[in-house]
C-alpha cells in the first residue's frame, strides 16, 4: 500500500553541500528555506572593512532561512563549514501554506520562535556579558558545536579575538576544575 506524501514532504527535496560551498548569498534574493539534516553551517556578515563576521551557527535539525520574509535580499551569507545534507523548499511555497496547513503552521512557528530566541540572546550578550559569560551561552546554545568548527569563527561570533578565546578557555577548564 503506498503511502501518499504529506504536502511538507512533497514540497523539498534534499541537496548536498561541500565545505565551504554557499546555501544562500548576501545580496541575493531569500528564494529556499531548508532543514539541516546533517553538518554545520554558519551565517556571516561584512564589517565596513570588509571582515567576515559570524552571526549564527546552524546544527542538525536547524531550519537554514536567511529572512522572516521570502524574496527579500539577504544581509548575510550562509556558508557550510562541513559537507551538509539539507532539505530544501520554495521559501514562497511554504509560506503561502503557512494558516492553510496546520503541520507547516506550526513547524514555521516553532521554528521563527526558535530563532528569534537565538538572535535574543545573542543581542543581549553581545550588548552586557563580558568574554566568560558569552563563551558560557554559546556553549548552552550551540552544544556539540565546539569541536566542530574553527575556533576563530567562535572568537568572532563571540566579538572577541582568537588570543582572548584562548584565554576564556583556559579561565573556562580552570573555573570547572
Amino acid at each position: 500500500m503506498n503511502k501518499t506524501p504529506s504536502l511538507t514532504e512533497s514540497i523539498h527535496h534534499t541537496e548536498f553541500l561541500k565545505r565551504k560551498d554557499c546555501f544562500l548569498k548576501q545580496g541575493k534574493p531569500c528564494t529556499k528555506i531548508g532543514k539541516l539534516m546533517k553538518g554545520v553551517m554558519r551565517g556571516y556578515v561584512f564589517d565596513n572593512d570588509g571582515n567576515e563576521i559570524t552571526t549564527h551557527f546552524y546544527q542538525e535539525g536547524d531550519m537554514v532561512v536567511g529572512s522572516y520574509i521570502p524574496n527579500v535580499n539577504m544581509s548575510m551569507t550562509i556558508q557550510a563549514l562541513e559537507d551538509c545534507e539539507i532539505s530544501i523548499a520554495d521559501y514562497s511555497e511554504v509560506m503561502s501554506q503557512v494558516n492553510k496547513d496546520h503541520e507547516i503552521t506550526i513547524i514555521i512557528t516553532r521554528e521563527f520562535q526558535k530563532l528569534n530566541k537565538q538572535l535574543q540572546s545573542r543581542l543581549v550578550s553581545l550588548l552586557n556579558l563580558d568574554a566568560l559569560e558569552k563563551y558560557n551561552l554559546f556553549l548552552k546554545d550551540y552544544p556539540g558545536l565546539l569541536n566542530r568548527i574553527p575556533h576563530y569563527y567562535i572568537a568572532q561570533y563571540l566579538g572577541i579575538t582568537p588570543t582572548q578565546l584562548s584565554r576564556v578557555r583556559k579561565q573556562f577548564i580552570n573555573k570547572c576544575k
